[in-house]
Formats: C-alpha cells, sequence, structure tokens
C-alpha cells in the first residue's frame, strides 16, 4: 500500500486535467501528505484552482509560477521535495507541426530540465506522463515526447547511488480532456453534424480516475526506468458519434496532419523487452539497472511473444456506445442525455 504520509509531492503541469484530477485524488486518499505544489506557468489557472483548493481549508496546498522551460526556477521549486509528477506538456498535434521548436523546448528540453533539478536536490521519485502517440510516432508532439521517454528512462543511468528513480506511463485519450473527442462532440451535436477524420479511426480510452491510479500504481511500484502501459479498451470514433448524437450526421472530414487511423502504446520491436502483468504491460529500459527477471518473479509476470503489439485496432477490449454513454455521465458531463 502506497505511504505518502509525510511525503512532499510537486506537480508540473498541476492545473491541467490530469493535475487537478491528482490533486483531488491526494487530499482526499492521503490526509498525511505533508505539502502538495502545484506548478505551472498560467496565474489565472493558479488563481481559479486556489478557490477551490484554498491553502486555509488544505494546508498542503502551495502555488508555484514557473515553467519547466526554466531549470533555475524548476532547481527552486524542486527544494525539499521528494516526489514529482511530470504532467507539463505542449499537447495539440496540428499546432506541433506548426510551431515544432516551441514543442521541443517544452516537451524536450523541459524534461531534461525536470531531470537535472531532480538530481540536484532531494528528490527521489519521478513519475513521468507519457502519450500513446509516442509509440512510432507520426508528427512531431509524439517524437517529442517519445524524446521526452527515452530521457527520463536514461536518467536511471547517472543517478550514482543515490535512491533516485525515474519511470514513465504511458497511457491513451483521457476521457472528457480539454480538447478531446467527446467534449469537441458535446458541442458540435448543437450544430446537427459531427465531423469524422475517418469511419474505421480507433483510440484507445482512459478515464481520468484510471490515469492517476497508473501514476500512483507506479509512484509505488517502480524499480526504476520502466514504461508502464495500462490495459484499457479502445472505441470507434464512429461509436462516440453514436454514443453522444445518433441523430446527427456525419461528415467525412478526412485525417489531419500528423494524425494515425490507429494508435500504438507497444510496438512489434518493443515486444523484445516488454513484460505483461494482470492488469498492465511494462516496456523494460535497454540497459536495466536491474535484472527483469527478478522483476517478474516479484510482480507475477511473463514477456509477451515476439511480434506482440498492442494497437488500439486490434485490442481485445471495446467500448460500446452504451458503455460509452454511463462513462460520459460518470466522469464527463453528469446531465448528459441523447
Amino acid at each position: 500500500m502506497l505511504d505518502l504520509t509525510g511525503k512532499r509531492i510537486l506537480v508540473t503541469g498541476g492545473t491541467g486535467s490530469f493535475g487537478k484530477q491528482f490533486i483531488r485524488t491526494i487530499l482526499k486518499q492521503y490526509p498525511g501528505i505533508k505539502k502538495l505544489v502545484v506548478f505551472s506557468r498560467d496565474e489565472l489557472k493558479q488563481y481559479e484552482m486556489s478557490i477551490e483548493f484554498p491553502e486555509s481549508k488544505y494546508p498542503a496546498m502551495r502555488y508555484f509560477l514557473g515553467d519547466v522551460r526554466d531549470p533555475q526556477r524548476l532547481k527552486r521549486a524542486f527544494e525539499n521535495i521528494d516526489i514529482v509528477i511530470h504532467a507539463a506538456a505542449l499537447k495539440q498535434v496540428p499546432a506541433a507541426e506548426y510551431n515544432p521548436m516551441e514543442f521541443i523546448k517544452t516537451n524536450v528540453m523541459g524534461a531534461e530540465n525536470i531531470i537535472n533539478a531532480a538530481l540536484e536536490t532531494g528528490v527521489t521519485d519521478v513519475v513521468a506522463l507519457s502519450t500513446d502517440k509516442a509509440a512510432a510516432p507520426i508528427n512531431l508532439y509524439g517524437a517529442t515526447k517519445l524524446c521526452s521517454d527515452k530521457l527520463f528512462v536514461a536518467a536511471n543511468n547517472i543517478r550514482g547511488e543515490t535512491n533516485k528513480k525515474f519511470s514513465v506511463v504511458r497511457y491513451g485519450n483521457v476521457m472528457g480532456s480539454r480538447g478531446s473527442v467527446i467534449p469537441f462532440f458535446l458541442e458540435k451535436r448543437k450544430s446537427g453534424t459531427l465531423p469524422i477524420t475517418h469511419t474505421e479511426m480507433t483510440r484507445f480510452n482512459i478515464t481520468l480516475n484510471e490515469g492517476v491510479d497508473m501514476v500512483l500504481y507506479a509512484l509505488e511500484h517502480s524499480w526504476g526506468g520502466e514504461i508502464f502501459v495500462p490495459k484499457i479498451p479502445s472505441y470507434k470514433i464512429t461509436a462516440v458519434a453514436e454514443a453522444i448524437a445518433p441523430k446527427c450526421t456525419l461528415v467525412d472530414v478526412g485525417i489531419r496532419p500528423g494524425e494515425k487511423l490507429h494508435e500504438d502504446m507497444i510496438t512489434e520491436t518493443d515486444s523484445l523487452s516488454t513484460i505483461e502483468f494482470p492488469k498492465y504491460y511494462v516496456i523494460l529500459p535497454t540497459t536495466p539497472t536491474w535484472n527483469p527477471e527478478d522483476l517478474m518473479k516479484a510482480k507475477n509476470g511473463k514477456r509477451v511473444a515476439m511480434g506482440f503489439k498492442y494497437c488500439s485496432g486490434t485490442n481485445d477490449q471495446w467500448l460500446t456506445p452504451e458503455e460509452l454513454r454511463s462513462l460520459i455521465i460518470e466522469h464527463v458531463d453528469s446531465t448528459f442525455t441523447v
């Protein structure tokens, strides 16, 4: 059981969808937390968040303005911090294609700054959020997140004799997150038409709560250098359209630049270094600082078959329109009706 009593946690990108849900979960489930720091660059979002989580009611809460591009500010923020959850990133695929260096500065150089600040302070655990777009990337956003993943995995090789651990959690589309398809369709259904990029398109689906739980699991069980991949269901984009607006006309607008028909989280090449566990997979580091056989024995794991891949289009778990409606009511909009 994860014990966070007396721990001091910092969340980069703490005002985002994941960050706010992570904060809610920690405050509810771990009342013994000593300090919980929101690190982000938007003072308005921090102000709005401080209304929901005021320090007067939640004495562990702190709000720290800063940018992951600024190594000195990160180092200052990491002083007297035990755990860092790295959720800050630029994420919009079309914006990345148009502004590549901005994404590189935040997603790649920002990751390196996180690592260096953690190595130079008392931080013991870092869990970085990744994305399915980092597996066999075809767009710049995915490429920057793959590079970020590699940096965090490799950071375990330079931690020396310290007890520091760096790991990564990779998962698919977060249900209801800002800019994602479900809130977009909920808004567009008012017009009577829904734009569909491709009728065969599929995506992985995970709720915010499940994403938070996976990060907490990685925090508790990481040996250092793993990429954790949860076993989650897929949906067809047409199933989402039917769930939200079955009477709307679907308009085929074509796949956007940098977009895939199906998403991968584990590629065939990754299968050579992937271990399966009951509820998740682990992609092993290229140069692990521990014996993978020991991990398999300790956690009841087994190596996947050569050539295995984890793809949203060939998944064995699928969400129906009815299941999607229930999830939308539970996790996105409690007032939702068809």
